[in-house]
């Protein structure tokens, strides 16, 4: 029989990323910790960490036995507030890339009317999200899918192109698209973390534009405000829009994107099950 303890302190382990910061979370000493997890490695049979200096991994079969641990604990806990006498709320944790408009995740959490004390919204980058992922930190990243990765289920939810953004009054925006000769004498933004940031470069680099940049930012809405004030013109994703702000097609730019829902594998479910957060963003965008 395996107690729950030893269950809290694996899952501590995995969650802080080391024994030392794992045994602070429990409130117990690093030798406890660590003869917790050895009690728990006999009791199923297997090495569930590696070990070094620098960092703790999982095995193979830890990685296994992790789903298992996340899931008992959620319904430990489930389990206790029903017999508290509330109703047992399960929280959604959300991972957001950062390349999704902040905007389309707040509307969808107004429009779901789920309780905020349902849901967990975390940002990050792609790397960042689907190593938590994968630990089972977050339940749904919402990013980038059909990148030829097999690792999580995914759903498709849209595609899109990407867009010269640029002031309204600015003098190209009456244009239909812009090629990038017209922007040869832009000063232009660089959104440091966009997906497309390299293939965005190339384009403009075999085309002989080298333009100064005003602005190097992982912040969109910084981005947006510095656009519409007139510091510079960028490439952003069609789905961005802001007042007083244009965006115009790339002459021969053809790359696109797809979004979409990633699941971790204990949460594969929610891609079955409803969810008021999750069935919002579905409508958001699918609009």
């Amino acid at each position: 029989m395996i107690e729950r303890y030893l269950l809290r302190y694996f899952l501590a382990v995995v969650d802080q990323g080391n024994f030392s910061r794992a045994a602070a979370a429990c409130n117990v000493s690093q030798p406890t910790l660590s003869a917790g997890i050895a009690k728990l490695e006999t009791a199923v049979g297997t090495q569930l960490f590696i070990r070094s200096n620098q960092r703790v991994q999982l095995t193979e079969a830890g990685s296994r036995f992790l789903i298992h641990a996340r899931r008992i604990e959620r319904e430990f806990n489930e389990a206790l507030q029903a017999m508290g006498g509330g109703s047992p709320r399960t929280v959604l944790r959300l991972g957001v890339l950062g390349s999704v408009p902040g905007m389309l995740v707040s509307s969808a959490f107004a429009a779901s009317t789920c309780a905020p004390d349902t849901v967990e919204l975390v940002f990050g980058t792609e790397r960042e999200l689907l190593g938590q992922l994968a630990r089972g930190r977050i339940d749904v990243c919402l990013g980038l899918v059909e990148r030829g990765g097999e690792r999580f289920l995914e759903e498709p939810l849209m595609e899109e192109g990407y867009s010269i953004v640029l002031p309204q009054a600015h003098a190209l925006a009456e244009k239909r698209q812009l090629s990038a000769e017209d922007l040869s004498a832009e000063t232009m933004i660089v959104r440091r973390h966009c997906e497309a940031l390299s293939e965005t470069s190339r384009h403009f680099l075999e085309r002989g534009v080298r333009p100064h940049f005003a602005l190097r930012s992982t912040n969109d809405e910084r981005v947006m405000q510095m656009v519409c004030a007139g510091l510079g013109v960028t490439v952003m994703p069609d789905c961005y829009r802001a007042p007083g702000m244009a965006s115009l097609k790339m002459a021969g730019f053809t790359l696109r994107r797809v979004l979409g829902f990633q699941f971790a594998h204990e949460a594969e479910h929610l891609h079955v099950e409803p969810n008021l957060l999750l069935d919002a963003v579905r409508r958001a965008l699918g609009a």
